[in-house]
């Protein structure tokens, strides 16, 4: 049992690291978008995921573990947590005490992600209604308005402006 607690702690510790990594980026992500730097958010969303897969199998490891665990306790999977853990290692205060100082980090460190993975949100919305307005700018620029342009009987051609040009006799 003390080895796969081991075990567990380490894919946290791992976990975490690796969360960490993922906030570094994110930092860096919110600093392309800001700068409006395409090929950096390119580069940095590519090493997101990279980063994504790593904790992908960390977390397969992670359920791997915890099924071995419940099987020695005698208890399902789904209701095995941490927190549980912590209680079984009562009478193994070292073990006991890594276990929560893991749980403690990895929990922060998520808060961390997840606020920064929310403002980087709020970042590529405005982006992307900035983006949209720009769009809709140079639709509108390209075509001109239309204008009571006459003819000599007095009705309206309906040309656009700069279409046959100014008529300077009229």
């Amino acid at each position: 049992m003390a080895s796969l607690m081991d075990d567990l702690a380490q894919v946290l510790e791992n976990e975490t690291v690796e969360y960490q990594r993922l906030i570094d980026l994110s930092e860096e992500l919110r600093e392309a978008l800001i700068e409006s730097d395409v090929l950096a958010v390119e580069r940095i969303s590519a090493g997101q995921e990279e980063v994504a897969n790593g904790i992908q199998s960390l977390e397969t490891k992670r359920t791997r573990i915890m099924n071995d665990i419940a099987v020695v306790l005698n208890k399902k999977p789904e209701e095995l947590k941490i927190s549980v853990l912590e209680e079984t290692l009562a009478n193994q205060p070292k073990e006991r005490e890594r276990l929560a100082a893991v749980r403690i980090d990895l929990k922060e460190t998520m808060n961390e992600l997840k606020r920064i993975n929310q403002a980087n949100q709020a970042l590529i919305h405005q982006s992307m209604e900035l983006l949209e307005f720009d769009l809709n700018l140079f639709r509108s620029m390209r075509q001109a308005p239309e204008t009571a342009n006459y003819n000599k009987s007095a009705v309206n051609t309906g040309d656009l402006l700069g279409s046959r040009g100014f008529d300077t006799k009229q």
